[in-house]
């Protein structure tokens, strides 16, 4: 078994605050984190226990699409203060399905789904800046989604960003189905998240 500190916050959703302002308070809680890198941060917690030299981000479904806009941020930004070790990206969103038009609503600010850098990573001039030294991308075979995750690792693949990635496919299984399921296929999707975080 693995033990490891986590923090996570409360963001402020559409419709009543319209997307990008997900993205934006995502980012700037990263900051936040970052601020504590000196030991006198707001968060005792972080600034006694916290290695911030060792940093993961991770996400599942519209969380994957934040955390890769975040670490793709951190890095165009420059961000001090926090090593991102590796990001997660769990059964991600990112266009391509009958939710675009949703996507629409609930992002007036996006004129084309096609040129949204942040529903299509493979048109974002900062991606070869991905703050981080690995990805995982996880995908499940029966997922409406999964080709788009699909397609978001072979952007990576096929960009100047200089990590690592790799792809995990959960055979017969559906969207997030390790957050409901305790099968066999859930705990080896949940070992394989542990490993990419423990092991160098």
């Amino acid at each position: 078994k693995w033990w490891g500190k986590f923090h996570g916050w409360s963001l402020r959703l559409a419709p009543e605050y319209p997307l990008p302002i997900v993205y934006e308070d995502s980012f700037e809680a990263l900051k936040w984190i970052a601020g504590h890198s000196d030991g006198s941060g707001p968060e005792p917690r972080l600034n006694r226990y916290a290695d911030l030299g060792r940093v993961f981000i991770q996400g599942e479904s519209a969380g994957a699409n934040i955390s890769q806009y975040v670490a793709v941020r951190a890095g165009a930004a420059g961000l001090t203060g926090v090593r991102i070790k590796g990001v997660l990206i769990v059964h991600p969103f990112f266009g391509g399905t009958e939710m675009d038009e949703m996507y629409k609503f609930m992002c007036p600010t996006s004129s084309r789904l096609d040129d949204d850098p942040r529903l299509n990573p493979a048109v974002d001039p900062d991606l070869p800046k991905m703050a981080c030294e690995k990805v995982l991308v996880c995908v499940a075979e029966k997922d409406s989604l999964r080709n788009t995750g699909v397609k978001y690792y072979e952007t990576l693949c096929g960009s100047e960003w200089e990590g690592k990635v790799e792809l995990e496919e959960a055979k017969d299984e559906g969207h997030c189905f390790h957050a409901f399921s305790k099968n066999e296929r859930a705990e080896q999707l949940i070992k394989k998240m542990v490993d990419f975080i423990t092991k160098d």
